[in-house]
């Protein structure tokens, strides 16, 4: 990998700052020394990335805890932070501002690169942007007892390595015939994720080829230098394929969503903890992509907030979330098509094939809920989900899996350990926690039980039985008000049915059997 100063050449007499590692601050390519308040360098850190001034009571009520004296410990740090950068750190009585005009930032040159269509930029480009990433996003500046800051740096993280695993994932397939070069990069997602067996075989099949040429040697197909990695290609080279594209919403948020498969439009509308490259090759949702895609036209989309879509939000209410649904639909130029709604997207379907009927052919609604946890007004479950909503403020984007696990343990309890771990996994790298915790509010308050009686679409209602995340009985009603809908029973304890459980099975059988007769009119 190319040093530090290559990966962001310093332009003479200005100021460079480096978030995507640890922080680093430099002047005409020469280091500068940071403040020792770790506090200072978080606050130099957050005004150079949020890049638009900042109120004081703000920035006070982030950093510094109340019985101390806030402002005063502003105005000390921000004395330390502008012997770093100068007059480009701007303050008035009421906000700080960091003038980035006049500062090079690692992170704004790698979101302005990376959010766009890396196919269409040349490999060295592609290298230069990989040597960006240093490591994680401020490294070195977690503030655990600052939940806000915390939350805010831990977006990032998760954001950036996304970013990272697309851009080195599309450079080891690019650079195949020169391994040495590939090598660097699946060792560098392999650091991301140690315990990923088919990037590490990935890596040492590489390694092997490096040698070969270096020796002289007849190449070797990549990817297969013992039995146990032929099984890894294998899954790497899958029958179906994926094109990712990009719409923007009317409220002018960049939802992303996928198409595979051919034959009739489904429309799954997004759920939850959505990535529409983790899962992929995910054991949690890669058998529903595959069932769905075998024998359709496929779109589904990650929610706004998740996954490849836009991560900063104001608005996830359940009118935005039904505006990127019809968004979506139009930018995929799908007239009429079977509309597919999966936990709280269930909701947003019915919403949907009420408001544009012509268009949905057939409902099929899964493991959902027409009224809300809060809205509902049960006492005994607004304290349930209140309890669930502080482990998710407290806990889910740490390291540890322990707060994620609880999830984890409601949505796929009968999941073998790699398909915990995943879900685990998937928990932190789609969402944040203050995202995560605005759409858990946000899912409390649905409330289309008025519109059930208006559905006058085909619809077919299927619920699992042991459903722990949504009560059996919440399908069941749905069904019960719907005009004419077929309800069916999956005899599971899991919100999400995995592969080898024979509920998921009868799911696709009946979803198929369901298109297929009822064609709607």
């Amino acid at each position: 990998m190319r040093s530090e100063q290559a990966a962001r050449p310093a332009r003479s007499g200005t100021v460079d700052i480096h978030v995507m590692g640890e922080l680093a601050v430099y002047r005409d390519g020469q280091p500068l020394p940071l403040p020792q308040s770790k506090k200072t360098r978080c606050l130099l850190a957050y005004l150079a990335v949020v890049q638009r001034p900042q109120r004081r009571e703000r920035l006070c009520e982030m950093f510094w805890e109340v019985p101390d004296d806030p402002r005063g410990a502003l105005r000390w740090s921000l004395s330390k932070a502008r012997q770093v950068i100068g007059d480009a750190l701007e303050a008035s009585r009421e906000s700080v501002h960091l003038n980035t005009d006049r500062i090079g930032l690692d992170y704004r040159e790698a979101m302005r690169a990376l959010s766009g269509d890396l196919s269409s930029l040349d490999t060295e480009e592609l290298e230069r942007l990989a040597a960006l990433f240093r490591g994680p996003f401020l490294a070195d500046l977690a503030l655990p007892r600052c939940a806000e800051y915390e939350a805010w740096r831990v977006s990032h993280v998760n954001e950036l390595e996304l970013l990272q695993l697309r851009l080195r994932r599309l450079l080891i397939d690019r650079l195949r015939s020169e391994p040495q070069r590939a090598l660097v990069h699946a060792h560098a997602l392999l650091a991301l994720n140690p315990e990923d067996k088919a990037v590490a075989a990935e890596a040492e099949s590489l390694a092997l080829e490096s040698r070969r040429q270096t020796l002289g040697q007849t190449p070797a197909p990549i990817g297969l230098p013992r039995q146990a990695t032929v099984r890894t290609v294998a899954r790497k080279l899958p029958s179906i394929h994926q094109d990712i594209r990009y719409c923007t919403t009317r409220s002018g948020v960049r939802i992303a969503y996928a198409e595979c498969g051919e034959g009739m439009p489904i429309v799954k509308t997004a759920n939850w903890m959505s990535h529409l490259e983790f899962e992929w090759e995910s054991p949690i949702w890669r058998h529903w992509i595959e069932a769905l895609s075998e024998q359709n036209r496929l779109i589904r989309y990650d929610e706004r907030g998740n996954g490849l879509s836009d991560r900063r939000i104001d608005d996830v209410s359940f009118e935005a979330l039904l505006a990127d649904l019809e968004d979506v639909i139009d930018a995929a130029s799908v007239d009429r098509f079977a509309l597919l709604g999966v936990s709280h997207g269930c909701a947003i379907s019915i919403a949907y094939a009420v408001r544009h009927p012509e268009r949905v052919s057939h409902l099929v609604v899964y493991g959902g809920f027409a009224r809300g946890w809060r809205a509902a007004e049960n006492t005994e479950k607004t304290e349930y989900w209140t309890t669930l909503k502080t482990l998710i403020r407290q806990g889910w984007g740490q390291n540890n899996p322990a707060f994620r696990q609880v999830f984890t343990s409601l949505f796929i309890p009968g999941a073998n350990q790699q398909q915990m771990d995943w879900f685990n996994e998937l928990q932190r790298k789609t969402v944040s926690p203050e995202i995560a915790e605005r759409l858990h509010d946000s899912f409390g308050n649905f409330d289309v039980v008025d519109l059930l009686p208006k559905v006058a679409v085909p619809t077919l209602v299927l619920h699992a039985h042991g459903d722990a995340v949504v009560p059996f009985k919440s399908g069941r009603a749905i069904a019960t008000r719907i005009p004419s809908a077929r309800f069916v029973t999956l005899e599971s304890d899991n919100h999400i049915l995995l592969a080898d459980e024979p509920a998921f099975g009868r799911f696709v059988d009946e979803l198929r059997r369901f298109i297929a007769s009822n064609p709607g009119s």
